[in-house]
């Protein structure tokens, strides 16, 4: 008996290994390619859903699919709404794997073919490089799976009539609830629900339980996945925990239903296809597990507004307005930091265009909390400073130096607008700087227009051309005042407050487009 369950776990242990070694080798060969499909194609819930489901069934892990898309949101590079779609979508990719196992692992029974593929998997890690090497690595764990389900198969097949569904809760409404909270708390232990799945087909291929028995383990499993996005959202933004919350309480939702649908479903089954449910329970049960996901999301998704505006109520509030997207938990990947990094830094420049153009006198301008500001330049400095890579790595290393380039443009943005406000006031009240004033005002409205559309390189032109106007009025413009000076058209203090205001213009129009121009060579640096 001892041997058995030592076999059993060593069997189940190796499905967990495969797991994590094909996935770590699918990551590194699609996960860059995925991370850009998550963020282009979710302009609807419906494609979020086809994107969110492919994803997972390619990462082979639909809490790998889930915590991208809460880092997403934490960045600012998708909207809480376009990622429920990819959060409705992960649960039916999950489903992808127990079609594996029970296809290829149960009826074809591939635990001694695969053999080869562990050799053929090691020797391309241990001997080539880059992507050849992760295709070894994934190729390795997927070998890897199909011995853990065979050794898995043996040890369960002895158990018979030790272990029987007999042992377990009885089929009623209180016993499924049992087997549910089983599997929620097999998957927070293992923190994969294919693990639990491919175990809950093993002993249901054995028949150490019955299928009511292993669909309400598999419900609880998919449950138990959420665990892993409330915890990639601790420390996030309000959008971030929002996304968590709505994984949650989408699954509870598809959990309720599918526990109505069990009874049903085996209904269906014995009438139309009699003795087959016992049979081929293995594929019974991995089809009950996309159906009541497919189910869950059908009834979900023609009320996503609704939801999603539920899930606002539950979570409240708003949270920091200009630093939002700085997640610490963004850190481990250094392109996502940097993207919630570039996020916050378009924010806090729209907002001192407009502070600048309020104290210029434009209407359509709006004064900001310099206090407030101050404040998120340097939690987005202290941000940066984490983000640790190595001298010249890449163009990832091109856009945080581009990035601190910006930021040092930006504090002395507002160290002119906290400092010398006076100079602006002289600006908008000087006739002989009207031209001047209102063409930065109409430069920064422009600017910000482009800056809003991610057209960085356009906005690096704009204020390229406007400041070399404004630099090119100065010299004039300042022999005319020492003139009007010397000749007591105007007394000293005049021409000084003059000659600081056009400064001031020069000055604020030339960090405007250090600014733009370091930000375009950041968005040029990764090709976005």
């Amino acid at each position: 008996m001892t041997t058995t369950v030592i076999h059993a776990i060593g069997g189940l242990g190796l499905f967990l290994l495969g797991m994590i070694v094909m996935t770590d080798g699918l990551r590194v060969l699609a996960g860059n390619a995925m991370r850009r499909a998550l963020m282009r194609f979710t302009g609807n819930a419906g494609s979020g859903v086809l994107t969110g489901a492919i994803a997972t069934a390619i990462l082979q892990s639909s809490s790998a699919t889930t915590v991208a898309t809460v880092g997403f949101v934490s960045a600012g590079l998708i909207s809480f709404s376009g990622a429920l779609g990819i959060i409705f979508g992960a649960n039916i990719g999950s489903t992808f794997t127990g079609w594996v196992v029970a296809i290829l692992g149960f009826k074809l029974k591939l635990g001694t073919a695969v053999l080869p593929l562990l050799f053929i998997g090691a020797s391309l890690k241990l001997f080539t490089k880059g992507r050849w090497a992760s295709f070894g690595y994934a190729i390795a764990g997927f070998g890897l799976i199909f011995v853990g389900i065979t050794s898995m198969q043996d040890a369960m097949g002895t158990l018979d009539g030790l272990i029987t569904p007999e042992q377990l809760p009885m089929d009623t409404l209180i016993g499924r609830l049992q087997l549910v909270a089983l599997g929620i708390l097999a998957t927070i232990i293992t923190q994969a629900s294919s693990v639990g799945v491919a175990a809950t087909l093993t002993a249901l291929y054995a028949g150490a339980i019955n299928f009511e028995q292993a669909a309400a383990l598999v419900i609880g499993m998919d449950v138990g996945t959420t665990i892993t996005a409330i915890i990639a959202t601790l420390g996030g933004s309000v959008n971030a925990r929002r996304t968590g919350l709505s994984h949650v309480v989408y699954n509870i939702w598809t959990a309720g239903l599918a526990l109505t649908l069990i009874t049903p479903y085996t209904t269906v089954w014995q009438r139309l296809a009699p003795g087959q449910l016992i049979q081929n329970a293995e594929i019974a049960l991995v089809a009950f597990h996309t159906c009541f996901n497919l189910v869950g999301v059908t009834t979900i998704l023609p009320f996503t507004q609704q939801f999603a505006r539920l899930i606002m109520r539950l979570v409240p509030g708003k949270d920091r307005a200009y630093t939002d997207t700085l997640s610490d938990g963004l850190l481990e990947q250094p392109d996502l930091a940097l993207n919630a990094a570039q996020s916050a830094i378009q924010t806090e420049l729209l907002l001192l265009l407009r502070h600048v153009s309020a104290i210029l006198g434009d209407p359509h301008g709006q004064r900001g909390d310099l206090i407030e500001l101050q404040t998120a330049l340097d939690e987005t400095h202290a941000y940066l400073d984490q983000i640790h890579l190595k001298t010249g790595a890449g163009p990832n290393w091109d856009r945080l130096v581009s990035m601190m380039h910006a930021l040092d443009h930006l504090q002395r943005i507002h160290e002119r607008c906290e400092e010398d406000e006076d100079r602006a006031k002289t600006a908008q009240a000087t006739l002989e700087l009207m031209a001047e004033k209102n063409l930065l005002i109409d430069s920064i409205q422009k600017i910000m227009m482009l800056v809003q559309a991610g057209r960085w390189q356009a906005a690096a032109d704009q204020a390229r051309t406007t400041s070399s106007q404004i630099h090119h009025k100065v010299e004039p413009y300042r022999a005319t005042t020492i003139t009007q000076a010397a000749v007591g058209q105007i007394d000293v203090l005049t021409s000084t407050e003059r000659l600081e205001a056009i400064r001031w213009l020069r000055r604020v129009s030339k960090h405007i487009r250090r600014i733009t121009d370091h930000m375009s060579q950041a968005v040029l640096a990764v090709g976005q």
